[in-house]
């Protein structure tokens, strides 16, 4: 295994994918890739969000701008970059995407010739995850790559 990419989001578990990621990929002396797919801009707008490792550069973000995108963008590169500061490892690459995440990562994984996805598993409630969909199981059904799965269910 050679490269291994982990896709992370704003919540505040990313940080605990991260390191579960970084420690696999120096265990298989690995390349890493930091993913962050930008969606729906109004997907950040959500109370639900905050700051992730210090980042909370997407809130002072005005969701009615034109050019939301380019700003998203920034903010999310901005979000990889301190991730990569946060494991201390200059060598990491990073990479932002734009679009359906399930479809993105598995893209991603395919263009970075990737051995291995690193992606955390959100515990929702039944009925969103019905109604929503989970970006984890949906990466599991549709890609051939193997998964790295880190549960990050908050203890009770």
């Amino acid at each position: 295994m050679k490269t291994v990419l982990i896709a992370l989001d704003y919540d505040p578990t990313a940080e605990k994918v991260a390191e579960a990621g970084a420690a696999l990929a120096k265990a298989l002396d690995a390349k890493i890739i930091l993913l962050h797919v930008i969606a729906e801009p109004a997907y950040y707008s959500s109370t639900a969000y905050a700051p992730v490792m210090g980042f909370g550069g997407y809130v002072d973000l005005n969701f009615m701008e034109p050019d939301i995108i380019d700003n998203l963008k920034k903010a999310s590169e901005d979000f990889l970059n301190r991730s990569k500061e946060h494991l201390d490892d200059s060598a990491i690459e990073t990479l932002v995407k734009e679009g359906d995440i399930p479809d993105c990562i598995i893209a991603a994984a395919k263009e970075q010739s990737a051995d291995v996805i690193v992606i955390g598993s959100h515990s929702r409630k039944w009925l969103e995850s019905i109604v929503m969909g989970s970006v984890t199981e949906k990466v599991l059904h549709h890609t051939t790559t193997p998964l790295f799965i880190i549960p990050t269910k908050k203890e009770a």
